[in-house]
């Protein structure tokens, strides 16, 4: 497999588990919420690594610590296993490793108490609509090149629908998946934000049995919008596409992760923005990791290793050698 290749997955995996530690430190925070907890800006970990991040001391859910990954990294990893398990995407197996995952398993997030209180691997969802199956879909594009579309779209219903089968969701994944692929392969950011679409339209056409794709269309929206701009502010793209809902939050990430060169950059302005920060720098970071590996921040990568031990590196290598 060409090295290159190898490089450009580690990086995707190190920019998820980067950009949701850090991103969480300003998750459901408005954009003026940042600004009271963080005067000058989140400039990376604000703290020392492993201590707990001060808005959520004495928290009764969990007290999240400096440099911790979320559900979200905890269940890229669960469907990176499933993968690795099969060699393809299955909706069971993807289950039986979401059923090992412990963290934001409360009734405050609904699909996935609903998905734990069941105790059922096989089940399929019909209804949840949020961003929780993108967020751990990067392994379905580690895995299926770019050329094979729809193994990719088939790959990113099978492990969102334990827990998420709205349209909405479905088109998110597959089009964060399909961009992730796209990013490996080296492709340019017109071509991976074309793939996206291709793969969101897709996917919700299939799910709603409507010609009419919401994702798709938000995509195009705001990727246009953030193109138009040579440099992006927090306040700015907080005020017009503030991420707190599905068709803000992934088609925001999408379209960070193909106008900015950067993942630090862009884990950066996500978490100064607030809303789903978490989710919004782990995907951009995926997509800029996979394209500029070099701009991965490899200190806040010993950070999040040191109090997660994630060992993405051994992750990286299986799945690179499954890449087909």
């Amino acid at each position: 497999m060409d090295r290159t290749v190898k490089r450009r997955i580690l990086a995707c995996l190190k920019g998820i588990a980067i950009g949701d530690a850090v991103g969480k430190q300003t998750e459901t925070l408005s954009r003026e919420g940042v600004l009271r907890w963080y005067p000058d800006g989140v400039r990376g970990f604000e703290g020392p690594p492993g201590t707990a991040i001060p808005r959520y001391v004495g928290n009764a859910k969990r007290v999240w610590r400096i440099g911790e990954t979320t559900d979200d990294t905890e269940r890229t990893i669960a469907v990176a296993r499933a993968i690795l398990e099969d060699g393809d995407v299955r909706h069971r197996s993807v289950g039986r490793e979401l059923l090992k995952c412990t963290k934001s398993v409360h009734p405050g997030v609904t699909s996935l108490w609903e998905f734990h209180q069941a105790g059922d691997p096989a089940r399929v969802d019909q209804r949840h609509d949020g961003c929780g199956a993108a967020v751990r879909v990067a392994p379905v594009g580690i895995l299926y090149r770019s050329d094979r579309l729809e193994d990719i779209v088939v790959g990113a219903h099978e492990a969102s629908i334990p827990t998420h089968g709205g349209p909405l969701a479905i088109a998110a994944a597959a089009a964060t998946a399909a961009a992730v692929s796209a990013a490996i392969d080296g492709a340019p950011p017109p071509e991976i934000i074309g793939l996206a679409q291709r793969a969101a339209a897709q996917a919700e056409r299939q799910r709603s049995g409507w010609m009419d794709t919401s994702f798709g269309e938000a995509l195009r929206i705001i990727h246009a919008d953030l193109g138009r701009h040579s440099e992006l502010q927090p306040q700015d793209v907080a005020a017009r596409w503030f991420p707190e809902g599905p068709l803000t939050i992934v088609p925001l990430a999408l379209a960070l992760g193909t106008v900015m060169q950067s993942a630090e950059a862009a884990i950066l302005l996500a978490s100064n923005v607030g809303g789903d920060s978490d989710s919004v720098a782990s995907i951009s970071a995926a997509i800029l990791g996979a394209r500029y590996p070099e701009t991965v921040n490899d200190e806040w990568y010993a950070v999040v290793e040191k109090v997660n031990e994630h060992d993405l590196v051994s992750l990286a290598e299986n799945l690179n050698a499954l890449r087909c």
